[in-house]
């Protein structure tokens, strides 16, 4: 019997270690997984490579408190403003950025879920963006040749999941949460509500449980989970 459910945030990031890269789903404070982050930060695990589309909201929760725990050696994203500690530590030198345009950062994450390994696209074409990167003529136009984006664990809030990890999201949840499911290959989902299975209309699955491998249940409105370093073993 297929049953993607485990039971709390630490078997659900068990496996996950130092220098891994990570997708990280939301848009603003919106659809983020953020009791996932927290815990992970718990963890102690350095060195990661962080991909979603902004460095961190605020910086006492989710991707903002992981880089202030200095966790994070490297983000990919589209908008790195947001939380003070990604300010702190850039300024400091002590993370590396790599910017890349909100929709080419989408399509990116997309064409790597699809097994897509580089596309062309004219969004960055002379400017600094374009440094480095081969560039094509289509007909009159120029384009710059962008490499699919996937990593090694996905992080991802969703509104309901079932036991085979079938998910859906709510209003603008649903964000960059559907296309990093597909680009992790160890894809973990914090989901506000586990229903039966069969709850789920077809025509409602926006991301199908093939792409899923870990469920865990986080109630709207549950705090952080602050047991995961002594469930792991203790903090690094």
């Amino acid at each position: 019997m297929i049953n993607k459910q485990v039971e709390d945030v630490a078997q659900a990031l068990s496996g996950v270690t130092d220098g891994a890269s990570v997708l990280v789903g939301g848009f603003g404070a919106v659809g983020q997984p953020n009791v996932l982050l927290d815990a992970l930060g718990e963890m102690g695990v350095k060195n990661l490579t962080v991909i979603a589309n902004n460095a961190g909201f605020e910086s006492d929760i989710g991707l903002g408190r992981l880089i202030g725990r200095g966790c994070v050696s490297k983000m990919i994203c589209s908008f790195p403003r947001g939380s003070s500690s990604f300010d702190t530590f850039y300024r400091a030198g002590k993370i590396e950025l790599e910017v890349v345009p909100q929709g080419t950062l989408a399509e990116r994450i997309r064409a790597g879920g699809a097994g897509i390994p580089a596309f062309y696209t004219p969004t960055g074409v002379g400017t600094q963006l374009a440094a480095g990167k081969e560039t094509r003529t289509f007909g009159e136009r120029d384009y710059l040749l962008e490499h699919g984006l996937t990593a090694d664990v996905a992080l991802v809030e969703a509104w309901e999941a079932d036991r085979w990890g079938n998910l859906t999201f709510r209003g603008s949840g649903r964000n960059f949460n559907p296309i990093m499911a597909m680009a992790g290959r160890l894809t973990i989902v914090q989901a506000q509500h586990v229903v039966p299975l069969g709850a789920i209309l077809p025509n409602d699955v926006v991301t199908p449980g093939i792409f899923v491998d870990r469920v865990v249940h986080v109630p709207c409105g549950d705090p952080p989970i602050a047991k995961v370093a002594t469930a792991q073993g203790g903090t690094k």
